[in-house]
C-alpha cells in the first residue's frame, strides 16, 4: 500500500529551514546557534538523523596538515588536475587553505582522527593525491564526524531535530496569492513539508533555507549511496527555477563490492588502494598500467573507465582487487569494517580476490551557488553534494567532498547571520503563504506502479546514461525520460502524496539535468565520457 497522509494542515515559523542532516547541515546550524543563540533552528530529514550520506564515508577529510611533506599549493594543484580544468580556482584556493581550520574546529567538537604511535596524525592517501593528507577514523570517518556533530547539536536549546519529514515542494512567490514577482529573481520563504510521523503537511515558513540533501545516486541502478540519495534537492531546485549545472559530471566509484542484486553496493574505500591493493581482472591479470602510469592510484575517472574498458573486453560482469600481498596485521587496524563486510559475504580479503564493479558514487555538479553557499534564489542556499561551487569541475579528487562541506558551511553560517542581522526579508509575504492545497486528490493504493517507473528510470540511466555514453544512447534516453516524465506526472496530479512518489518525481527532475546537459557536451571532461566525442 501507498504511505496514505491525513490532510491536518499545520503552521510552522522559524528563522533558519535546514534540509539534511550530514555534515553540511549540522555544521552549518551548530555555527549560527553558537554564534547566534538567539536564531530558532529548525533542522529536518527524511530519516532517522544519522542517517545521510556522510555517514557513509569512509576515506576521510582531505586537508594539509604536515607542512612539512605537504602543502597548500600541492593540495591545490591535486584538485585542479583531478578537475580537468573546469575547476573555480579561487574556490580551490579557499577551500584548501580554508580547511586547517575547519577541521580543527571539528576536532573540538569532539570528532576523533586516528594518530601514530607518535600522537601524529595518521595521514592515508588516494587516488589523484601527490602527498598522503587524508585525515581518517579507521574506515568510518563518516559515520565519526556525524557521531561528533548530532551530539554537538543536540546540546542546543535553539535547534529543533525533525526526523520522517520529507519536503514536498520550495515555497516562492509562486505559491503566494497575487504576488508580483520576475520569475527570474525569485525568493524562497521555506518549504511544504510531510510529516510522516503524524500524517500531515505542514507549511514550514523560513527567513533563511538551506539545501543540504545530499547526492542522487539511486538515479541508476547500483550506488553506494544509501536509499535516501535521490537528488531531493536538485529536484527541489529545479521545479523552483535556480540554476543547476555540470549534471553531466556523475563519478562512479571503481570498487564497489559486486554483488547481483540492484540497489546500495557496500564501497571498498580507495584508501585501500592508497594502503597497496592492486585491480586485475577476474582471472587474475593486472591491467591498470594500461591506462595510467598512476595505475591503481590514477582519478577515478580513469580508473572506472579502465575497469568498465575491461570489463567489455572480456565480457566479465566484474573485475577483482587483490589484497592478498597486504599486511594482514595494518590492513584490519585501518580498514576493520571493510574486512568484516567481506567476511559476511563469504570472502576472505587475504585468500581471495574481492570482485568490485564501478558504481554511482558522487555528483560533481549541482546547484549552483557562490563563494558563501547563496543560490540563485534569494535567501536559498546550498552546501555539500547536491551544490555546484566550482571546487570539484569535471571529477571531485577522493576526500575533498568533506572539506567543502566544513568550508563551504561555515561561509553559508557567517553569510546567513548577517542576513538575519540585517533583517531585510519581505516579512509581508513570509505572512500570506498559504496551506498546501491537496482537494480532490485521489488515493492511491498500488506501489507496484511506482516500481515500475523506478526501475525503468534506473534502468535506462545505467544502460544509456553510464560511465560511457554516445549521442545516439543519450537521444534515446531522452526519449524514453520523457515518456516516464508523463507518466510521473499523471500519477503526481491524481495520488495522495507520499514519500515515494516525491522521491520520484524528482529523480525523474534528475535524470532530465543530467541527460539534456550530457547532450549539450562538446567534449569529454574528467568524469564525462562520450565515446563519439573521443577523437575531436
Amino acid at each position: 500500500m501507498c504511505f496514505i497522509i491525513v490532510t491536518v494542515l499545520k503552521m510552522t515559523y522559524t528563522d533558519v529551514l535546514v534540509i539534511g542532516s550530514g555534515i553540511s547541515g549540522l555544521s552549518y546550524a551548530l555555527k549560527i546557534a553558537l554564534k547566534r543563540p538567539e536564531t530558532r533552528i529548525t533542522i529536518i530529514t527524511k530519516s532517522d538523523d544519522e542517517e545521510s550520506n556522510t555517514k557513509y564515508a569512509q576515506g576521510g577529510v582531505a586537508v594539509v596538515s604536515n607542512f612539512k611533506k605537504d602543502s597548500f599549493d600541492k593540495h591545490i594543484q591535486d584538485t585542479l588536475r583531478a578537475g580537468d580544468d573546469l575547476c573555480n580556482p579561487e574556490v580551490v584556493k579557499m577551500v584548501v587553505r580554508e580547511g586547517p581550520e575547519r577541521i580543527m574546529e571539528m576536532i573540538e567538537w569532539g570528532a576523533n582522527f586516528d594518530k601514530d604511535e607518535y600522537e601524529t596524525y595518521d595521514l592515508g592517501r588516494e587516488g589523484g593525491h601527490t602527498e598522503n593528507r587524508v585525515m581518517h577514523h579507521k574506515d568510518v570517518t563518516g559515520a565519526e564526524i556525524e557521531r561528533a556533530l548530532l551530539e554537538a547539536v543536540k546540546r542546543l536549546d535553539s535547534i529543533t531535530l525533525l526526523n520522517h519529514h520529507y519536503v514536498i515542494d520550495l515555497i516562492t512567490e509562486h505559491h503566494v496569492p497575487n504576488a508580483e514577482f520576475d520569475k527570474y529573481n525569485l525568493n524562497c520563504y521555506g518549504a511544504y513539508v510531510l510529516d510522516m510521523n503524524n500524517e500531515s503537511i505542514l507549511k514550514m515558513s523560513a527567513k533563511i533555507t538551506l539545501m543540504a540533501t545530499g547526492g542522487c545516486g539511486h538515479v541508476y541502478k547500483n550506488t553506494t549511496n544509501p536509499l535516501i540519495a535521490t537528488g531531493d534537492g536538485i529536484g527541489l531546485a529545479h521545479r523552483a527555477k535556480a540554476r543547476i549545472s555540470n549534471m553531466q559530471y556523475i563519478q562512479f566509484h571503481p570498487t564497489a563490492f559486486y554483488r547481483e542484486k540492484r540497489g546500495q553496493l557496500p564501497l571498498i574505500s580507495e584508501a585501500v588502494r592508497g594502503f597497496g591493493a592492486k585491480l586485475r581482472t577476474a582471472s587474475g591479470e593486472p591491467f591498470m598500467h594500461k591506462y595510467d602510469e598512476r595505475e591503481e592510484l590514477a582519478s577515478r575517472d580513469i580508473v572506472a573507465r579502465a575497469i568498465d574498458s575491461e570489463m567489455k573486453l572480456k565480457g566479465d560482469d566484474y573485475v577483482c582487487l587483490d589484497c592478498r600481498h597486504l599486511d594482514k596485521e595494518k590492513f584490519l587496524e585501518h580498514f576493520p569494517n571493510i574486512y568484516q563486510q567481506c567476511v559476511d559475504d563469504g570472502l576472505d580479503m587475504f585468500n581471495d580476490l574481492i570482485p568490485v564493479v564501478p558504481a554511482s558514487h558522487y555528483l560533481c555538479g549541482g546547484i549552483d551557488v557562490d563563494m558563501n553557499g547563496q543560490s540563485t534564489i534569494k535567501n536559498m542556499f546550498a552546501v555539500g553534494e547536491c551544490s555546484n561551487t566550482g571546487l570539484h569541475g569535471a571529477n571531485r579528487l577522493a576526500s575533498n567532498s568533506l572539506l567543502e562541506a566544513l568550508v563551504y558551511g561555515h561561509n553559508a553560517a557567517m553569510k546567513t547571520i548577517d542576513l538575519l542581522n540585517g533583517d531585510d526579508f519581505n516579512h509581508k509575504y513570509l505572512s500570506l503563504i498559504p496551506e498546501w492545497n491537496q482537494e480532490g486528490l485521489k488515493v492511491m493504493d498500488e506501489m507496484v506502479l511506482l516500481n515500475y517507473l523506478k526501475t525503468d528510470l534506473q534502468n535506462l540511466m545505467s544502460d544509456l546514461v553510464g560511465i560511457v555514453r554516445s549521442n545516439r544512447r543519450l537521444r534515446m534516453a531522452k526519449q524514453k525520460e520523457e515518456e516516464i516524465y508523463r507518466s510521473v506526472k499523471e500519477l503526481y496530479k491524481f495520488s495522495i502524496l507520499s514519500p515515494q512518489l516525491s522521491e520520484l518525481r524528482n529523480l525523474v527532475s534528475v535524470a532530465w539535468l543530467i541527460i539534456t546537459q550530457s547532450l549539450e557536451q562538446t567534449e569529454n571532461k574528467g568524469a564525462f565520457y562520450n565515446k563519439d566525442l573521443a577523437n575531436k
